[in-house]
């Protein structure tokens, strides 16, 4: 059975200060879809070595399709340092991995014209193989998948062409406010707050929802329709690391099941903060414990 929902992007490790943990914004992303509930694969790439296998292995203990995941006979698996300072991570991650050259011929062109929903960001289009492949692949799926895309910009890899391009194939977009900053001066606009900001981008890029989010003081939802602002969920946070991923998530797995944007959004701020409150970025979490209809 093809999934509903796919995730592109990169699979690597997060070397934590105490230890390695599963990471990739997009597999992150994946995965909280699939604990809530919803057929959920990853396209990706990883490289012939331990860590490769160590990834699959870990995408199937998941209870992930691993079928999408290409392997590489020259290119490691991506790996990422991560420093916590006051519960954020700040990234540094490994150049010339296997993740940075997803090709076209392997992809899974059947599945993307069937699916309902794809989530992709900039980071895997770091280099132009990658780019190539996850343009193409967006522009596959975006005839009747809702495309998000979560913005997601580490250390100087992303350019105005890489955004533009992303955004103008997206239906939704998810940010944080460092982000919609970098947006706001590379686009322009006389927008001062985030509210028109938000709304110049909507615009230009003809975005039916932008999300953006606050951390621990919650988020704001645009569309043509509404505004909504949801108030920050009070935890005590072990760390940061997929927090947003699982936001995004919430809200795209809560729409598909028919609620509203405004409960979406609550539950989506919920999963974050819950997320935010265990170790790593993917943390099992049961959606009765969000309060989940």
């Amino acid at each position: 059975m093809n999934p509903e929902i796919l995730g592109l992007g990169e699979i690597l490790w997060d070397l934590l200060p105490d230890g390695r943990a599963f990471g990739g914004a997009p597999c992150n992303f994946t995965f909280h879809c699939h604990q809530l509930g919803r057929r959920a694969a990853i396209i990706s790439r990883v490289g012939s070595d331990e860590l490769g296998r160590e990834a699959r292995a870990f995408l199937r203990s998941l209870g992930l399709d691993d079928r999408f995941v290409q392997e590489d006979e020259t290119h490691p698996t991506g790996t990422a340092g991560v420093e916590l300072r006051d519960g954020q991570p700040h990234f540094t991650i490994h150049e010339g991995v296997a993740w940075d050259y997803l090709v076209s011929e392997d992809s899974p062109d059947a599945a993307l014209a069937e699916v309902s929903v794809v989530c992709f960001g900039t980071l895997m289009q770091r280099h132009e193989i990658s780019r190539a492949t996850i343009q193409r692949l967006v522009r596959l799926a975006s005839g009747q998948a809702l495309v998000v895309c979560d913005i997601n910009l580490r250390q100087h890899y992303y350019s105005r062409e890489v955004l533009e391009t992303s955004l103008t194939l997206s239906r939704w977009a998810k940010l944080n406010q460092d982000e919609l900053q970098v947006l706001a001066d590379l686009f322009g606009g006389d927008g001062r707050t985030h509210r028109t900001q938000i709304l110049g981008l909507r615009k230009r890029f003809r975005l039916e929802l932008v999300a953006l989010t606050f951390g621990e003081h919650g988020c704001y939802i645009q569309t043509d329709d509404e505004e909504i602002l949801i108030s920050g969920e009070k935890v005590q946070v072990v760390d940061t690391v997929g927090a947003g991923d699982a936001f995004t998530a919430g809200l795209v797995c809560a729409v598909l099941e028919g609620l509203e944007i405004r409960d979406a959004a609550t539950l989506a701020n919920r999963f974050a903060a819950r997320v935010a409150s265990a170790r790593g970025g993917t943390p099992r979490i049961d959606r009765a414990t969000l309060g989940w209809p």
